[in-house]
């Protein structure tokens, strides 16, 4: 129960009215150690429940302290502009029996309008990096009385390149007396390397091994010979799995609009969600898809994360992810919450090592699956072993053969002021190449 974490009498009111009744692993875990003050460092799978876990505690601190004429009090940094006003709603959401105001921050938005709301000074302030860079420079923003610094999908922050302007942000956080960071992988060495700059004696949690992330999400391979094959291959799994919504992800823009344009042409509600977007079309896109007025989605990576859409249980790579990180990320936005949902990379012959090294990362082989009338010609590389068997047999055969024969070497070819030395001659009666055809003894 959320009660037993002491929670301010406020929040406790706002959770039961939305029915949060029992935490999360990762709020149960994370809450109590961040209302102790700890700096956190934690790792949960995508949907756990870690908005909550730490928006919790930031306000129940901003609440046990007397707001003087103060800046804002807590700076959360996320990665994406959907992920920040998924984030804004929970604030506001969890706050609205407090006097905590919160602001949002992020790219495609009206800068003066935005520079206007930071001037009411809000508690709790949620953004994007690149934007509040831009405020920064021009002097739109005040953080010396900060005491809390939220980093969420940090990982992603890193990837996306912000990790300068994060850390640019968190130096002039001076008075700062805690940071949490959240991820849903392990970030490898550049987020282990924040970690260390950002965060002092941080207590670590774990909550999910990266093999686990998705064990509630069946995972499928379907191989494909060329980009159009996989274009009738995902005609063929809109019109006959069953699924209430499904997003399709592309690595390129370009192919995300060729991709929409065939859908739309075969009658299929869909729309596109890329970085050339602007803030108008993105969010009706999501709306669109959140209310049920289309099911399919077509997306870039920009839509992997921040999207928390009930009843999406379909996801389709049309391009292999570049990284595992990303592979979980884009399957993170199908099973949550512990539901069910259906994973399915659709793998060319040069998406073939990119599938095998993400199978070696989560420690896990993906199910093989064919499309009746739809089997391509590739199916794989061929089998070294195999190959490298045979190959072994012909050898032994050559070998076999040269039991007891002498073999001649080639003379090697010397300049002519070196002597010549006797060479052997072979059992057949060759003698060895001198720069001439083979004589023959008599």
């Amino acid at each position: 129960m959320f009660a037993q974490f002491d929670l301010h009498e406020r929040l406790l009111k706002a959770l039961a009215e939305f029915n949060f009744t029992e935490p999360t692993p990762v709020q149960a875990a994370a809450i109590p150690l961040a209302l102790q003050g700890h700096d956190l460092r934690a790792t949960a799978r995508t949907g756990s429940g870690k908005t909550a876990a730490f928006v919790l505690p930031v306000l129940h601190r901003l609440l046990k302290e007397e707001r003087s004429n103060s800046d804002v009090r807590a700076l959360i940094l996320l990665p994406t502009r959907e992920l920040a006003q998924q984030t804004l709603k929970e604030v506001e959401r969890f706050a609205r029996y407090t006097f905590l105001k919160a602001g949002l921050i992020t790219g495609g938005e009206d800068f003066k309008v935005q520079a206007a709301m930071l001037r009411k000074i809000p508690d709790v302030l949620i953004g994007t990096p690149g934007r509040l860079i831009e405020h920064l420079e021009a002097g739109n923003l005040v953080f010396d009385d900060v005491q809390v610094l939220v980093l969420d999908e940090a990982d992603r922050m890193l990837d996306m390149g912000f990790a300068e302007n994060v850390l640019r942000l968190a130096d002039i956080c001076t008075k700062r007396q805690q940071t949490l960071l959240f991820s849903a992988t392990t970030g490898g060495v550049g987020l282990r390397e924040m970690t260390g700059k950002l965060l002092r004696e941080p207590k670590h949690l774990m909550l999910n091994a990266v093999s686990e992330l998705n064990e509630n999400v069946r995972q499928q391979v379907i191989t494909a010979d060329d980009p159009g094959h996989k274009e009738r291959l995902v005609h063929w799994l809109l019109v006959n799995e069953s699924y209430q919504k499904a997003i399709i992800f592309t690595n390129t823009r370009a192919q995300a609009d060729r991709l929409y344009g065939r859908l739309v042409a075969s009658e299929i509600k869909a729309f596109v969600l890329h970085g050339e977007k602007d803030q108008k079309e993105r969010k009706l896109a999501i709306d669109r898809l959140k209310q049920g007025g289309v099911k399919v989605l077509v997306a870039t990576d920009v839509a992997a994360r921040g999207l928390d859409i009930d009843g999406l249980d379909l996801v389709i790579n049309f391009d292999m992810p570049r990284s595992g990180d990303e592979y979980v990320h884009r399957i993170g936005r199908t099973g949550r919450a512990g539901e069910g949902g259906l994973a399915i990379s659709l793998i060319c012959h040069n998406d073939w090592n990119l599938m095998s090294s993400v199978e070696r990362y989560l420690k896990q082989r993906f199910e093989k699956r064919l499309i009746p009338g739809l089997k391509g010609h590739y199916q794989g590389p061929k089998n070294l072993k195999a190959s490298g068997k045979a190959a072994g047999t012909k050898k032994k055969k050559v070998e076999k053969k040269k039991v007891g024969e002498k073999i001649a070497r080639p003379a090697r070819n010397t300049p002519k002021s070196r002597p010549e030395k006797p060479s052997l001659v072979s059992a057949d009666g060759l003698a060895p190449l001198k720069r001439r055809k083979p004589v023959i003894e008599q």
